[in-house]
C-alpha cells in the first residue's frame, strides 16, 4: 500500500489521495469589460487536465476577492455572479473525475497591480491598466513599487466582507474546499509580518494585533462555509529574514507560524498549506528538494494540525516518504504538475498503487 494514495478525510470530505495541485496563477482572464476576472476555456482546460491526471484536490489559482485585490489585471476574480457562474462548469467536471474542487481566495495588497510574469511583472501605472494598491501602511514592497494606501478601519472591514462574499460565491459555484491565502507577501501576510506591518493600532505591533486580520477573515469565511466542509489556510512559514544571521532584519518566523497555527485550529481551519517567502524582495532563500517540508513538519509536530507540504517535490518516492514518514498529510505540486498533468497516475504506478486511468485511455495503459 502507498501512503501517498491513501484517502484523507477532513470534516466530512474525503480526498481520494494525498497528491494535490497547488494554486498557480494563469494570468489569462479578461483585464477589463464585463468579463473582467471571468474564467475562460484556458482555465477550464488547465484544471480539467489535472483532474484527468488524478490529482486528489485541485486548488484553483489565487482568485481575487475584489478588483483591487488582483495581483494583475488578468487574474481570476470572485466578486460578482458572472465570475461565479463561469466556474461551475469546471467544478462539475472535476467532481465527475473524482477530484475535489477547491479555490484559493486572495487579496494581493501592496503587491497588486502588476504586469504578467512573462512581461517582467513590473508595477502598472494607471494608464497601463493599474490601480492604487492598499497595505497595512504606506510602505512599498520594493523600490520599484509605488507607495500603497494604508488601510483605514473601514477598509479593513471591507476586506473581511469581501473574503466572506467570495466564499459564498465559491460555494455556489460548486467548490468543496476554500483556502484563505495568507502567504507570499500578499495582504494577509503583509499584516502578519513585522517586516511589512508598522501599524500602531489594534492591527499592528504585537503578535496578537498583527494576526487579527487573518483570524477575522478566517472567522468570516468559516461563518459562511458549511460546517461539514474544510477551510484551508496558506502561510509563508518564514520571511527568510531572521534565518540569515548576516541579515538580521525582523520578520515572520517558523516559531510565529507554529503560534499562529494554534490560533487557526481554534478558529476552524482544518489544514495548513505551508509555503515560505514572498514578503521581502531581497531575502536569501535556501532552496533544494523538499526545502519547505521541515516547516510543515514543525507545525504538525507542535500542534497536531494537518499540513500540506510544497516546494520542489518532484519524485514519487520523495513524496511517498514525506507522507509515509508523517512529515506532512499531503503534498501540493505546482511546477511539476505543469510539466506533467498525469504525474499522480504515473506516481501511483511507480509506487505499486492502482493508477486508475480513465476508461477512455485504457488502450494506452
Amino acid at each position: 500500500m502507498s501512503a501517498l494514495f491513501e484517502p484523507l478525510t477532513l470534516r466530512s470530505l474525503t480526498f481520494p489521495n494525498r497528491v494535490w495541485m497547488a494554486p498557480m496563477c494563469q494570468y489569462s482572464a479578461a483585464a477589463d469589460g464585463p468579463d473582467t476576472g471571468v474564467a475562460t476555456d484556458w482555465h477550464f482546460s488547465h484544471l480539467a487536465a489535472r483532474a484527468v491526471g488524478g490529482a486528489g484536490l485541485i486548488l484553483a489559482e489565487a482568485t481575487a476577492v475584489s478588483p483591487e485585490g488582483r495581483i494583475s489585471p488578468w487574474d481570476l476574480g470572485l466578486w460578482n455572479e458572472r465570475q461565479q457562474e463561469a466556474l461551475t462548469r469546471t467544478t462539475r467536471f472535476l467532481k465527475e473525475q473524482g477530484t475535489v474542487p477547491g479555490i484559493q481566495l486572495a487579496h494581493a495588497g501592496r503587491k497588486a497591480s502588476t504586469d504578467t510574469p512573462w512581461r517582467g511583472g513590473k508595477p502598472l501605472a494607471a494608464g497601463e491598466g493599474g490601480w492604487e494598491t492598499v497595505a497595512p501602511g504606506p510602505l512599498p514592497y520594493s523600490e520599484r513599487h509605488p507607495v500603497p494606501h494604508g488601510l483605514t478601519a473601514e477598509g479593513i472591514r471591507k476586506v473581511v466582507r469581501d473574503f466572506a462574499d467570495a466564499a459564498r460565491r465559491a460555494l455556489a459555484a460548486g467548490f468543496e474546499v476554500v483556502e484563505v491565502h495568507g502567504a507570499h507577501g500578499y495582504l494577509l501576510g503583509q499584516f502578519l509580518s513585522p517586516h511589512s506591518n508598522h501599524r500602531t493600532d489594534e492591527y499592528g505591533g504585537s503578535f496578537e494585533n498583527r494576526t487579527r486580520l487573518a483570524l477575522e477573515v478566517v472567522d468570516a469565511v468559516r461563518a459562511v462555509w458549511p460546517e461539514e466542509l474544510p477551510v484551508l489556510f496558506r502561510v509563508s512559514a518564514t520571511d527568510w529574514l531572521s534565518e540569515n544571521e548576516d541579515d538580521p532584519r525582523e520578520g515572520w518566523t517558523v516559531e510565529d507560524t507554529v503560534r499562529l497555527s494554534k490560533e487557526l485550529i481554534a478558529h476552524g481551519v482544518d489544514l495548513l498549506d505551508v509555503s515560505s517567502g514572498g514578503n521581502a524582495p531581497r531575502a536569501r532563500i535556501t532552496t533544494g528538494p523538499g526545502y519547505q517540508v521541515p516547516f510543515a513538519t514543525a507545525v504538525r509536530e507542535a500542534t497536531g494540525l494537518p499540513v500540506g507540504a510544497v516546494g520542489e517535490i518532484t519524485d514519487a518516492r520523495q513524496a511517498e516518504e514525506i507522507v509515509a514518514g508523517g512529515r506532512a498529510d499531503a503534498v501540493l505540486l505546482g511546477r511539476e504538475l505543469l510539466r506533467d498533468p498525469y504525474w499522480p497516475r504515473h506516481a501511483a504506478s511507480a509506487l505499486g498503487a492502482a493508477p486508475g486511468w480513465p476508461k477512455q485511455y485504457h488502450w494506452a495503459v
